[in-house]
């Protein structure tokens, strides 16, 4: 029988931190480069970021394995098992997330074989902001630090704005010249998956108060950004 040390086990634990981290950085990319290809009209680039949602997907079984097999053979108690069974469920956010930089590669596809509805302001802002979520949502993980998560949590409000003023924005496009339809929806599908990605995001920050604190948080309002927290 495999004898499993205390320093295996520590390393298995630290193994998973350091793939969640890496998961993360995946999936950063994919946004960035989705949004890459949008705003370079860089269809190559977008399929590239379809086609490398296999590792994303790879990674995510990789983890939700380990974390599977700290759980059946360490059977670990009190803030081992917070952060084992919190490291699956984000696990299971960042390989949504990466689903969601895929469709805006593709709606991105979509639109480079168009002409350009109306210049990109809003939109790389709203990827900027939510990578920075999910980085930094993962630093909280890492670092125990309540307040960094809920800093992610409070810029989720941000995004949603965004998102609403896009979607008004392009509304009156619409009115005005319905030949622009197609195009209006494909950019409000774009702006309405970065608002689901800061979901996931927040949800990870969520998930991070908890582990720490014991503080069941995914229903309460965060606040208001603070002025230092603005794009």
């Amino acid at each position: 029988m495999k004898v499993h040390t205390s320093s295996q086990y520590e390393r298995n634990l630290s193994e998973v931190k350091e793939n969640l981290v890496y998961l993360g950085a995946l999936v950063e990319k994919a946004i960035h480069n989705a949004m890459k290809s949008l705003l370079d009209r860089d269809s190559d680039l977008a399929r590239a970021t379809v086609e490398g949602d296999r590792l994303i997907d790879c990674m995510d079984e990789e983890i939700e394995e380990k974390c599977i097999t700290l759980l059946a053979l360490r059977q670990p108690i009190a803030r081992d098992l917070r952060f084992i069974t919190t490291a699956i469920k984000i696990n299971g956010h960042l390989e949504r997330i990466g689903d969601m930089a895929v469709t805006i590669a593709e709606r991105a596809i979509a639109l480079n074989e168009e002409q350009q509805l109306k210049p990109y302001i809003d939109l790389p802002r709203m990827a900027e902001i939510t990578e920075d979520m999910i980085r930094n949502s993962l630093d909280a993980l890492i670092h125990d630090d309540v307040e960094l998560a809920n800093r992610v949590r409070r810029e989720d409000d941000i995004i949603d704005k965004l998102n609403e003023q896009i979607f008004r924005e392009l509304l009156t496009f619409i009115m005005e010249d319905p030949k622009t339809t197609h195009r209006a929806l494909l950019i409000m599908q774009i702006s309405k998956n970065l608002e689901r990605i800061s979901d996931h995001a927040k949800s990870i920050a969520d998930m991070v108060v908890f582990m720490v604190t014991g503080q069941n948080v995914r229903h309460q309002y965060p606040g208001k950004p603070k002025d230092s927290e603005l794009p």
